[in-house]
């Protein structure tokens, strides 16, 4: 089953896919640093299915450099990541990409989904005026061109709750117009993550679209309900201890034997090769403000109100919102608050819950409460990397498993 992947990110939507049996034929990303994610995951997925699996390792634990991994898989493999901006005149030079990739074969799904700020409810409460006349609100005009184009089966559209409620529900009105234009019917489902095993509160919409010329039998996804008995701390518990400003891009090994919930998700599955375990410095009086918020919750589940803080550690000017900006990832409960892109901007909103580490939780950590297997590399534009894209690419992505039981529930339609 062939796939196009617009607005891919670092992959997450993708590898949840490729784990169902589908196979990828492009992803259009316009992030520099998500595309190089996706050439990496392409190799590792490449090298592995050729039994070179160590080749990737290697890169993993720095032997090799990523030109030197991109060298070991066939060039026309990495340029499906298409790096290019999805309208315009770019879609032209997309076009001639995919077909490159795709030859004589049909397109059985389109899946992902534009930038979701502009549908968001954090995003336009952030906004001066309610995100009206960002562009973003529009790519979904864009979406239905490529279902135009390439005559899919079926699409898969993620994006967030807010959707529903944008411009008072005036966006995804439009949106299945445009579809219904296209060809396409469509179905609407609210999913939260954690009903697919992912051990994190996360909400999202999923439209699942179909062309008009066949009834399927969509399966609902809202009666999905693998809900983990595992708790966070299940995801935390086998990585080294860390201090603030401490860590190892690669490699680091494991300091414990995994849980089974990492086992059993497939989380854990570089052997004793541990990357992107590092975490931010902080200053003092930020460990400080943690260490309140962790005693806080640790030791009565109680979340830490900006305002109960001593005068002398409270240094934002605005104390009428955002309360909660300080807040840990809570191990005890059976799924985390949700993870955003903003984490990028600082660690605050995701304090380790652990008061003797006294800091904020690494990529690796972050990556895990995705459900992202410990292989997974997120890439910088510099081959050196960069902490800050990879923490934007996880905080925007979907998370693998919940792709995968998706793409599963989906397998038997097409």
């Amino acid at each position: 089953m062939i796939y196009i992947d617009l607005f891919a990110g670092a992959g997450g939507l993708s590898e949840g896919f490729i784990r169902a049996g589908y196979t990828p034929v492009a992803h259009v990303e316009m992030d520099e640093a998500a595309c190089y994610s996706l050439k990496t995951r392409i190799a590792c997925h490449y090298l592995k299915s050729n039994n070179q699996y160590d080749e990737y390792l290697s890169y993993l634990k720095g032997e090799i450099s990523r030109t030197e991994l991109y060298g070991l898989v066939p060039e026309e493999l990495l340029n499906s990541a298409i790096n290019l901006s999805i309208g315009g005149e770019n879609n032209d030079k997309i076009h001639k990409e995919i077909h490159k990739h795709l030859q004589s074969r049909e397109v059985d799904l389109i899946i992902g989904g534009p930038p979701c700020q502009a549908y968001s409810l954090v995003g336009r409460a952030r906004s001066a005026n309610n995100m009206n006349g960002d562009p973003r609100n529009y790519l979904y005009v864009q979406y239905g061109k490529y279902l135009e184009k390439y005559q899919p089966k079926m699409f898969v559209f993620e994006n967030v709750w807010g959707l529903e409620s944008a411009k008072d529900g005036l966006y995804l009105r439009n949106m299945k117009n445009l579809f219904e234009k296209k060809g396409y019917k469509m179905e609407l489902f609210k999913v939260e993550a954690d009903k697919f095993g992912v051990l994190q509160n996360r909400k999202r919409i999923i439209l699942v679209g179909w062309k008009d010329d066949f009834v399927p039998s969509i399966p609902d996804l809202l009666k999905i309900d693998e809900t983990s008995r595992y708790k966070v701390s299940s995801l935390l518990g086998d990585l080294p201890f860390l201090n603030a400003g401490e860590g190892t891009d690669k490699y680091q090994r494991y300091e414990r034997l995994p849980s089974k919930y990492l086992v059993d998700n497939n989380i854990r599955n570089s052997l004793n090769v541990l990357t992107q375990h590092v975490s931010r410095p902080h200053t003092r009086q930020d460990m400080e403000i943690y260490r309140i918020a962790v005693n806080k919750w640790n030791n009565g589940q109680q979340r830490l109100d900006y305002n109960d803080l001593p005068e002398r550690l409270k240094t934002h000017s605005n104390r009428r919102s955002f309360f909660d900006r300080f807040k840990v990832v809570a191990q005890d409960l059976c799924y985390s608050h949700t993870v955003v892109a903003h984490i990028a901007k600082d660690g605050h909103y995701y304090i380790h819950p652990s008061i003797e580490q006294n800091r904020s939780i690494t990529v690796r950590e972050a990556a895990r409460l995705q459900s992202f297997p410990d292989d997974y590399y997120f890439e910088g534009v510099k081959e050196s990397g960069s902490r800050t894209a990879a923490f934007k690419q996880i905080g925007n992505a979907v998370p693998p498993l919940m792709a995968e039981k998706i793409a599963i529930a989906l397998k038997s339609v097409l």
